[in-house]
């Protein structure tokens, strides 16, 4: 089975990791942990490219430390697992690598937004349920409210 897990550097991505690691056996089974950059504009303006770069990068090493750490724990557990660190547009990403390795789950976290937090931030988890060629498991955290 091939499983890709796309992850942030948040508590529901963590949680997405945990959930593989007890439901998929390592045998027969591989691993590819996705982070994705989303540059602010998609579309490079050239008066701010060289200044941008640098910013773009940074992230992109952050993100590749990210999703070392994470394949560590996974391979200590047996997996195989490989890398990736992309950059585009988050849900187009996933579900385009999805697509392209191809998997046959792919497996998100959620933050849970609702309402206006969701309408503006978009749900990640709900455009690639919709729009994955694959089965998505999306992992939820239950948080407690006061």
């Amino acid at each position: 089975m091939r499983v890709l897990i796309a992850i942030d550097d948040s508590k529901f991505s963590q949680e997405a990791l945990c959930r593989v690691a007890k439901q998929i056996r390592p045998q027969g089974s591989e691993i590819r942990i996705l982070h994705v950059v989303q540059p602010i504009a998609m579309i490079p303006i050239p008066q701010m490219d060289a200044r941008y770069a640098p910013e773009i990068q940074r992230q992109v090493e952050e993100a590749r430390g990210l999703v070392e750490r994470a394949a560590l724990a996974l391979r200590d557990s047996g997996f195989k697992v490989e890398t990736a660190v992309e950059k585009g547009d988050i849900r187009v990403t996933i579900v385009d690598t999805a697509a392209e390795w191809p998997a046959d789950l792919i497996v998100v976290g959620s933050h849970g937004r609702t309402g206006l937090p969701r309408l503006l931030l978009g749900s990640v988890a709900e455009f690639v349920a919709r729009n994955a060629p694959c089965s998505v498991e999306i992992v939820r955290t239950l948080t407690q409210k006061p």
